[in-house]
Formats: C-alpha cells, sequence, structure tokens
C-alpha cells in the first residue's frame, strides 16, 4: 500500500468535475505559475503555515520547539522558519490554529476511508472523486491505488493535470480514470515559460497523446489570468488547438468528448502566500470581469467547441 502527501481533502465541490466530488489534493507541482491559486501545493515536502492574526500569546508553541523556531518578542511570536523542522510539534499545541501543517501523509485506503464517506452524494449527483493538487500525476504509484480503489467501488474519477509529467506517468493513471480535466494556460512557448517556467512542449505532446490513445473523456480548462492570456488572441490560439484536437479524434473514429472551461484568477490565495511567507507575485492583478469571461467564451465558441465560463 502506497503512502503519499495529501494538503486538503474537499468534500461537496461542485467545481472539479461532474455532480458533486470529493477533491484530493496532493502536494507537489512541476510548474512554478506565479498566480497559482494552491501555493502550499508547490512544494512536494510539509510545510508550516503560520497566521500571527490568530495568536493568542499562549506561549506554547515556544516550550513545545526543541529547534527554537518560535520565539515571544515584544508581546508577538516570531517564527523563525529557517529553524523549523516542520515536526509538527507546535500545531498539537496550539489551540488558536496559528500553525497548520501543509501536507499530512496518508495511506491510499486512508484517502479512500475519505471519500466513501460520501458516496450517498455521488449517487444522486453522478459525481465521484477528483485527483488534484499540485499535481497529481507526480505522485502515479499512489493515485493508482487510489483510482483503482475507487473504481471497484463503482465511483467515477477523474484527474486534474497540467500535463507536465512524464508520458509513462499519465498513461498509468489511465485505464481506471474516467474524466481528463487538463491546463491549457499558453500556446507561444515563450510566453508559456515565462508564466510557469517551463515550455509547453511537454504537455501540448501528452494532449494530443490523450486524444489519440485514449477515448476518455478530455477538458481542457484556461486559467484565464491578466496579462497571460486574457486576449481575444490568446483564447484564440488555445480554442484551435482544442478544434484540432476534436478533429483529430474524429479522424480516427475515437470517442470521447472533448471540452473547454474558461476559470477567472481570483485573489483568494493572498492570505495563503502570506502564511508561507512567501511572495505573491500575482496580488496587484485585477480578476477578469463576467462580462470579460463572457466575451472570451464566445470567442472560443467560433471555433464550434463546446465552451463554459465561470
Amino acid at each position: 500500500m502506497m503512502n503519499g502527501s495529501v494538503f486538503n481533502i474537499q468534500r461537496f465541490s461542485i467545481h472539479d468535475g461532474p455532480g458533486i466530488r470529493t477533491t484530493v489534493f496532493l502536494k507537489g507541482c512541476s510548474l512554478h505559475c506565479f498566480w497559482c491559486h494552491n501555493p502550499e501545493g508547490i512544494a512536494i515536502k510539509p510545510q508550516i503555515q503560520f497566521f500571527p492574526e490568530r495568536c493568542i500569546l499562549c506561549g506554547e508553541c515556544v516550550i513545545a520547539c526543541s529547534n527554537g523556531a518560535n520565539l515571544i518578542q515584544n508581546d508577538k511570536i516570531v517564527f523563525m522558519r529557517d529553524r523549523c523542522q516542520v515536526c509538527g510539534d507546535c500545531i498539537e499545541t496550539c489551540y488558536a490554529e496559528a500553525r497548520v501543517l501543509v501536507g499530512k501523509d496518508m495511506s491510499s485506503d486512508e484517502v479512500v476511508q475519505e471519500v466513501l464517506k460520501d458516496r450517498p452524494f455521488y449517487e444522486t449527483s453522478r459525481g465521484g472523486v477528483t485527483l488534484s493538487g499540485g499535481e497529481p500525476v507526480l505522485h502515479p504509484e499512489f493515485s493508482k491505488e487510489i483510482l483503482e480503489r475507487c473504481k471497484a467501488e463503482g465511483i467515477h474519477t477523474a484527474i486534474e493535470t497540467a500535463g507536465n509529467v512524464p508520458w509513462k506517468d499519465l498513461e498509468s493513471l489511465l485505464p481506471v480514470t474516467d474524466l481528463i480535466m487538463m491546463d491549457l494556460k499558453q500556446m507561444d512557448p515563450v510566453k508559456h515559460r515565462a508564466a510557469v517556467g517551463v515550455s509547453n512542449e511537454r504537455l501540448l505532446k501528452n494532449a494530443k497523446r490523450l486524444v489519440t490513445q485514449t477515448n476518455i473523456p478530455i477538458l481542457f480548462r484556461i486559467p484565464v489570468v491578466p496579462g497571460v492570456n486574457d486576449s481575444r488572441s490568446d483564447v484564440e490560439a488555445i480554442a484551435a488547438f482544442v478544434r484540432q484536437m476534436i478533429d483529430l479524434r474524429s479522424s480516427n473514429a475515437i470517442p470521447g468528448k472533448i471540452s473547454l472551461e474558461l476559470l477567472p484568477f481570483h485573489r483568494l490565495a493572498g492570505d495563503k502566500y502570506r502564511s508561507l511567507e512567501e511572495d505573491n507575485c500575482a496580488k496587484d492583478l485585477v480578476p477578469p470581469s463576467k462580462e470579460k469571461i463572457a466575451e472570451l467564451v464566445e470567442t472560443a465558441r467560433g471555433y464550434e467547441i463546446e465552451v463554459r465560463g465561470r
């Protein structure tokens, strides 16, 4: 039985696939999107989030930490992150939950037991389980065990992936995956690298393999980020690629729906960046308006593909 690092299990999720779903977020990502909405999922190792505004100055964390990472100075708690060994001792004693451990080591069986608690919701809504992150394909054996168990229980399975992963790892999950949701952020490889740290060459190659070597439904998704891909030409380029993928699957007589979704950037991750003491490089970006998203949706629909926006 495999173990993996899980940083959240979100119940009653309605945006990560059909129906009501339980979304399991795994730690570790192969991209570094400067606007990431889940910055706590990028690093593969456990981390501690510190929320000083919650602190009640009880001093228990100072006593608990054998590495001297917690100090009280001028009636304030000071967290010396460079001394922290992420042992979690301070978290056990933090009654105010000013500290949160991000990344819990769980077995695939423990994850599935959590997922099964919501079976009645899946049955009434045709929902299921979605593996997200981070990047779930970075944990292929752990993810596969979870998906296999869920499939054996008759639960619909989905994965959210950026596609920047070894094909053999992604391929290993396909026999137990009912839906693939893949991000498309930029078709221009130079702009893609500037935004997320890597070229889009591997993920586009993987997308074509998924289209031609499987009949699994694919939902391509655009996180619409100002200055990255929110222009008409940016969305047209992505929509043209999706249209090409639809035609490619059709020409090979392969069933399996392919569609597109536009997800607007938001600034709700600000507290997460502060709690990790990391730079929020997107803090000054203005989220696209509903009118802007609607306009881009219509632009994409001009390529005769099924498109929805939020």
